[in-house]
């Protein structure tokens, strides 16, 4: 058909699921204003948000003392079940639900018969699942007192760009969210005149090829039209499971912060031990503990009742009874669901041995909490060993000043890039561990909830983001990326270099990329490396992409020029070398956002076994927003088996401006060892 550019199946796409912003750093005076810089004009910025919609009615979203709606707004307040035109204001400004895709896919399960879910969803942008309303609230959300779940993490909440405007673009529902549903929005929010895209949603890792991804495909045409695109990495947390993998897309893996929420446990034996929960159920004392292997019932094994699967237990063996259960590293398990299956066998609390260790606190329906597989080994230790086994679970309580945070999350996806090595994922960090947020009452009957995931993580960088484009307005899309990039840090608040769990073990940029954001620098980044679309044109060329290929994505009659620059030189902040053999020359070009007349000296931290030269050493910039180019060599002189990483500075007297250097050796010149 005339118009149409590339025809692909509509797959589905998965969500990735207060104190955070004092975490970070982003202090704001009186006027709300950080420090040094005017962010008055960010009542300018729209942030449009492809989601699960939005609860309007939640303080967050108050539009008290807001100034009219920005004039170029080309939006509209789509009316549907429980929404109203009036249901948006000068907050939310704009909101629009699709169904086209998700309605194709139900029709099939139906065919198919499939059981339905049973949660009620709004045929309209409102939110029945809490998702879409505690992003929104993350990045943009508004002052709101005493916010607090159950009476934890109590405090003042807001978020990063509390006076930013939101536009609603519901495409996720309960099933997931579709391609063709996807696309519509993208194309809505492109000539609504949003500024920034948030996008808490990705594929499944391993993901497709850019052109068959419609979230590759609709930030690309955002991009183009100088909308950032601020997306979460995802949840699978193993190596190369990143996905949102396009250079031209902002992509966020998640972090903890300095509060946690622990419940402490207390054996029989006065040991006491400390678990992650969001469990504020009283137990008034020690009762009898059972390993859930030891109750196994019906034709069940040991093994299998373990894992508190669903009728797995002997109710006459866990009646009145804490029950150890374990929970395995599959995504497909629910920690909720286990402790159900507890309270239906007549158990009055479970202790959760988690091989995940993810640190995810979880609202348990009996008391309970999760422990890790070292403390875990202790309970069945004293399980063994004692007679009649007790212990004492109290409720949850709020611990501030971790000193380890951030750490990155066990469940952050990680690089590297599986579809292009050459370019490093994720790009950043941001807390996504346990964040108290906005939610929606048609889920759970509650105002505000605490969820963890990359989906949280994302709209801390979206938030970030409208900061900067509030006081850089005409800045593109990569520089802002470059901005947060380059002025991120890989300490943690203790000064030392950021971790990663489960283990501890020291953090690499696969994990967090550049790093965690320092706000309070990201106003002055001093230089940027900027790209321009004809840059991503280029790239995809230079990746195998033909022209014919290539038009499926960009939608015009763009050409591969042969031969096209390595993939290696896309101007991005971040530097990979994926296949190094012997030597290699990378360039980059920086753009002067700082002070006129100033210099910068290059300081390499390489990576080990790689010899790296920077040519020229110094660049003496003269004007503000001249651009300069310089040369990085790498050269092998004692080859490793995986990737090695360092870092590039640009030190000016008072701006330093930071580049992960990440290598792979090619498997010829390991072998040459």
């Amino acid at each position: 058909m005339p118009g149409v550019v590339s025809v692909f199946p509509n797959r589905k796409r998965i969500l990735h699921t207060t104190h955070s912003w004092d975490f970070m750093g982003l202090e704001m005076d009186s006027a709300k204003e950080i420090s040094g810089f005017s962010t008055k004009n960010q009542e300018n910025v729209i942030i449009g948000f492809i989601d699960t919609g939005i609860w309007p009615e939640s303080p967050s979203f108050s539009d008290e003392g807001m100034p009219p709606v920005p004039s170029r707004w080309r939006g509209k307040c789509q009316a549907g079940e429980s929404f109203s035109n009036s249901s948006c204001n000068r907050k939310v400004i704009g909101a629009r639900y699709y169904m086209g895709g998700y309605e194709a896919e139900k029709r099939m399960a139906e065919e198919a018969q499939v059981q339905p879910t049973e949660t009620r969803e709004f045929k309209s942008p409102r939110d029945s699942l809490g998702h879409g309303s505690h992003t929104a609230s993350t990045a943009a959300g508004r002052f709101v007192y005493d916010m607090n779940y159950d009476g934890l993490g109590i405090g003042t909440a807001r978020g990063g760009a509390p006076n930013a405007r939101i536009a609603i673009y519901k495409a996720c529902w309960e099933s997931g969210c579709y391609d063709s549903d996807l696309l519509a929005a993208f194309d809505d929010a492109i000539e609504d005149r949003v500024n920034i895209i948030s996008l808490s949603l990705g594929p499944e890792s391993p993901q497709g090829d850019y052109f068959n991804d419609a979230i590759s495909i609709g930030s690309f045409h955002a991009m183009r039209r100088g909308i950032i695109v601020v997306s979460s990495v995802g949840n699978a947390g193993t190596r190369g499971s990143a996905t949102n993998l396009a250079p031209w897309m902002f992509t966020v893996a998640a972090s903890s912060t300095d509060r946690e929420f622990v419940s402490n446990i207390r054996l029989g034996n006065g040991e006491n031990l400390m678990g992650v929960s969001l469990n504020t159920h009283q137990m008034n004392s020690s009762v009898l503990t059972v390993d859930a292997s030891e109750a196994n019932d019906g034709y069940f094994t040991p093994y299998q009742s373990s894992y508190c699967l669903e009728s797995s237990l002997n109710r006459t063996k866990t009646r009145g009874k804490v029950v150890v259960c374990r929970h395995s590293s599959s995504y497909s398990e629910s920690r909720l669901e286990k402790s159900l299956v507890v309270k239906n066998a007549g158990g009055v609390g479970m202790i959760l041995i988690d091989e995940r260790e993810d640190n995810v606190a979880i609202p348990f329906v009996v008391p309970a909490a999760s422990i890790g597989i070292e403390t875990g080994d202790k309970v069945l230790s004293y399980l063994n060993q004692t007679r009649r086994p007790t212990t004492l679970i109290s409720p949850t309580k709020t611990v501030l000043k971790s000193q380890s945070a951030p750490q990155v999350a066990a469940f952050s996806s990680k690089g590297p890039n599986s579809l292009t090595p050459e370019i490093l994922k994720p790009d950043i960090m941001a807390p996504g561990l346990n964040i108290l947020a906005a939610w929606s009452p048609a889920a759970k009957n509650m105002m505000f909830n605490i969820i963890s995931g990359t989906s949280m993580s994302c709209p801390h960088v979206t938030g970030l983001v409208a900061l900067i484009k509030s006081v850089y307005p005409n800045w593109s899309p990569a520089a802002i990326k470059s901005a947060v990039m380059t002025t991120a840090t890989i300490l943690n608040k203790n000064r030392k270099a950021i971790t990663a769990d489960p283990n501890g073990k020291k953090a690499n940029p696969f994990d967090y990329g550049a790093g965690f954001p320092e706000p309070t620098r990201m106003l002055n980044p001093g230089l940027i490396y900027d790209t321009q679309p004809s840059d991503y044109k280029n790239f995809l060329c230079s990746i195998g992409y033909d022209t014919e290929s290539l038009q499926q994505i960009t939608g015009d009659s763009s050409l591969c020029l042969k031969p096209a620059p390595p993939a290696s030189n896309l101007n991005y902040p971040s530097i990979t070398v994926s296949n190094l053999k012997d030597n290699m020359s990378i360039i980059r070009t920086v753009t002067n956002v700082g002070k006129s007349n100033s210099v910068y000296r290059a300081a390499v931290y390489p990576p080990k076994g790689i010899n790296v030269e920077v040519i020229p050493k110094f660049l003496v910039f003269t004007s503000y927003g001249q651009k300069m180019s310089f040369k990085v060599n790498f050269r092998v002189d004692k080859p490793s088996k995986d990737y090695v990483f360092g870092s590039l500075a640009w030190q000016s007297k008072d701006v330093r401006v930071t580049s992960p250097l990440v290598v792979g050796i090619a498997s010829s010149s390991v072998g040459m060892i």
